[in-house]
């Protein structure tokens, strides 16, 4: 563990979506700072299809490769298969982690989605019902779930990893908001954004931050690949991974109800970004000429 580096020696940590892209990422810097990481996706040992455009998706990632990384760099990792989609699982979720756990759960990331990008005139109720069940309703229960564990020890620590969509879309509107696709999805992340800054002034005297954290551009992931035009420049997913682990650490008084995104706020922080081994120190983040002008560095 790097000097100055946050120590979560002793913490367990439940992140959702944990199969590939952002979560396994999150995942392998929160083991690499100390904590016993529980991991949770559809996909344990075998690729689950997800749904996109009303037609099944395979995209490559498993908790098992997440765990083998975790702990080929040195850390522990509980695998906790969950379909987030299923009420009963969602529901019993955070016991079992707790459970996994030895009888803790200190930190919650709510990563998993798995976005269905449509119109709205073509958007089916399906689409808008998945879309509002993994960017909003799993973040709420679990949350909701975790809370009472978190107030009995005293302390918690929630991440709620959201989107620069969210921003407002600028005029005149840019090519990509014209040919639409990511309303829904950008307004569930606006709404989940505003559901982590309510839920930290709720939780505040209680010592539990709740932040929430996104990518300052965009981060090519298994999962988004396909959303995400080629030629367009993205940043590395070790950023956000360093931005939650900031998040995770300190007492709510200190730090609770930002919206972060993951080059700006290690830029004004002067953070120190490591790999998410934890092993390798990389460059300072440089926030990207292209990125929202609206972003405030320092978070709200």
């Amino acid at each position: 563990m790097a000097q100055g580096q946050p120590d979560l020696t002793g913490r367990v940590a439940l992140v959702t979506g944990a199969s590939r892209g952002i979560g396994r990422a999150i995942a392998q810097r929160l083991a690499a700072a100390g904590a016993t990481v529980i991991i949770t996706a559809r996909s344990a040992g075998t690729a689950v299809p997800g749904k996109r455009k009303g037609a099944d998706r395979l995209i490559s990632g498993t908790l098992e490769e997440t765990r083998a990384l975790i702990e080929e760099a040195g850390g522990r990792a509980i695998v906790l298969a969950a379909d987030l989609e299923n009420p009963a699982e969602r529901a019993s979720l955070i016991a079992r982690a707790t459970e996994a756990g030895g009888g803790r759960l200190d930190i919650l990331i709510n990563n998993a989605g798995f976005a269905d990008y449509a119109r709205i005139e073509a958007m089916s109720d399906e689409t808008f019902e998945r879309t509002i069940t993994h960017y909003l309703r799993a973040p709420f229960e679990l949350a909701r779930d975790a809370i009472p564990g978190m107030k009995a020890r005293g302390e918690g620590w929630i991440v709620n990893i959201g989107s620069v969509t969210a921003m407002s879309a600028l005029q005149p509107f840019a090519p990509h908001h014209m040919r639409g696709g990511d309303t829904l999805y950008a307004s569930i992340k606006a709404s989940l954004h505003r559901f982590s800054q309510g839920l930290a002034a709720e939780m505040l005297n209680d010592n539990i931050a709740v932040n929430a954290v996104g990518p300052s551009t965009a981060i090519r992931t298994p999962g988004a690949d396909d959303l995400i035009p080629k030629e367009y420049p993205t940043e590395d997913v070790a950023y956000i991974a360093a931005t939650v682990l900031a998040m995770c650490h300190l007492p709510a008084a200190e730090r609770t109800g930002n919206v972060a995104f993951s080059m700006h706020w290690p830029a004004h922080h002067k953070l120190q970004v490591m790999s998410l081994d934890g092993r390798t120190e990389l460059p300072p983040a440089e926030p990207p000429a292209w990125s929202h002008p609206h972003i405030i560095a320092a978070g709200i």
